[in-house]
C-alpha cells in the first residue's frame, strides 16, 4: 500500500489554562487527523493532591483529578496517548511501603503508553524496578541506557512505535547520567550513552527507516542548566536534532506556561516542554494532520 503523506506545521499557539478552560481548544474540521498527547514528569510518588498548607500549591494534584481530567480529555478525542517523563518513584511515603507498586498500579489504571527511567527510579536498585514490573501494563522506553547486562535486559525498549487515528507515531526515551546521582550498586551495569548521539540514531531511525509521521522522545535529562552552559540539556537536543517533533522532558522541575519552540538543525520547530512535579499539571499538546496540506498543532498545561 502507497504510503499517505501526512504534513504538519509547529507554528502552534499555546495556553496555560484551569480545569475550566478545557473547552478553548480549537477542533480542525473533521477531514484533519487529530492526536492528542498528555503527559506528566517527576510525580515522585505523589498519590494524593498537596496539603492545604502547602505554601506554593495548596491542594493541588492528586492522581484521582488526574485520572477525571484524563477521561474527560479521551472523551473528547479517543486518539489520545499519555506518557510520563520518569522519576515516578520516591518522595512520599506511599513509596517508603509500597516500593513503587502503587504508583505502577495506578498508572496502569490510567492507561499510560510509556514512560521512561529516571534517576529516583533506581532508588531501590534495578531489582526495586524489577520488582514492580507486573504492576506496570505499559512500555519501558530508554535509548540511551545500555542495560544489557543488568536484569532490566528484555524489559525495556529503545524506542516503540504507536498507530492512533492513521497516524504512525515514534517514541524513544532519553535518562540522565546515573554516575554522581545513583550510587553505582543502585544501577549496576547499566552504560550510559551520549544523549544527542543517540538522539540523532533514534530519530533517523524513526524517520528515514520507520517513516513516522510524528516522532517524540520522552527525555530525563533537563530543560535547561544555566549554572552550568555544558550540559546537555532538553534545549540543545532539540537545536541539535532534524526530525523530533516533541520533547517531553523531566528531571529538573521546569514548570513551562507554554512550550518552548526551538530551531532544529532542520530549520523546524521542535516542542520542549515539561509540567513542573508532583502531578501539578497535566501537559496537552494536540497534533492536527492533513494529508499534503499544513495542518497546525496547539498546547495547554493543565492545572489538575
Amino acid at each position: 500500500m502507497e504510503r499517505r503523506t501526512f504534513i504538519k506545521s509547529i507554528g502552534a499557539s499555546s495556553l496555560w489554562v484551569g480545569v475550566g478552560g478545557l473547552s478553548s481548544v480549537s477542533m480542525k474540521p473533521a477531514t484533519t487527523k487529530h492526536i492528542t498527547i498528555l503527559h506528566t514528569n517527576d510525580t515522585h510518588s505523589h498519590i494524593d493532591p498537596l496539603p492545604k498548607n502547602d505554601p506554593i500549591n495548596p491542594n493541588k494534584g492528586g492522581v484521582a483529578r488526574r485520572a477525571a481530567l484524563i477521561e474527560k480529555i479521551r472523551n473528547e478525542n479517543p486518539y489520545t496517548l499519555l506518557f510520563d517523563a520518569g522519576d515516578i518513584f520516591q518522595g512520599t511515603p506511599y513509596f517508603n511501603f509500597y516500593g513503587g507498586e502503587l504508583e505502577f498500579k495506578l498508572m496502569s489504571m490510567l492507561r499510560y503508553d510509556a514512560a521512561t527511567l529516571g534517576n529516583h527510579d533506581f532508588d531501590n536498585g534495578i531489582e526495586g524496578i524489577i520488582a514492580q514490573l507486573p504492576h506496570a501494563s505499559f512500555d519501558f522506553i530508554i535509548s540511551n541506557y545500555d542495560m544489557t547486562n543488568t536484569l532490566m535486559n528484555g524489559h525495556i525498549s529503545p524506542y516503540k512505535i504507536y498507530f492512533s487515528n492513521g497516524i504512525k507515531i515514534g517514541v524513544f526515551g532519553l535518562g540522565v547520567q546515573l554516575e554522581g546521582l545513583v550510587n553505582k550498586d543502585k544501577y549496576g551495569e547499566t552504560v550510559y550513552l551520549d544523549p544527542i548521539e543517540i538522539a540523532q540514531e533514534m530519530e533517523n531511525k524513526l524517520h528515514k527507516n520507520e517513516r513516522c509521521d510524528l516522532i517524540i522522545c520522552l527525555s530525563h535529562i533537563g530543560y535547561d542548566y544555566r549554572d552550568n552552559p555544558n550540559k546537555v540539556n532538553d534545549l540543545k537536543v532539540a537545536a541539535q536534532t532534524s526530525y523530533i517533533d516533541l520533547i517531553i522532558g523531566g528531571h529538573t522541575h521546569t514548570f513551562l506556561p507554554h512550550p518552548t519552540q526551538v530551531t532544529n538543525r532542520a530549520g523546524k520547530t521542535t516542542l520542549v516542554n515539561q509540567v513542573g512535579c508532583y502531578g501539578i499539571n497535566l501537559g496537552r499538546v494536540d497534533f492536527f494532520f492533513e494529508e499534503e496540506k499544513v495542518a497546525k498543532n496547539k498546547s495547554i498545561v493543565i492545572e489538575v
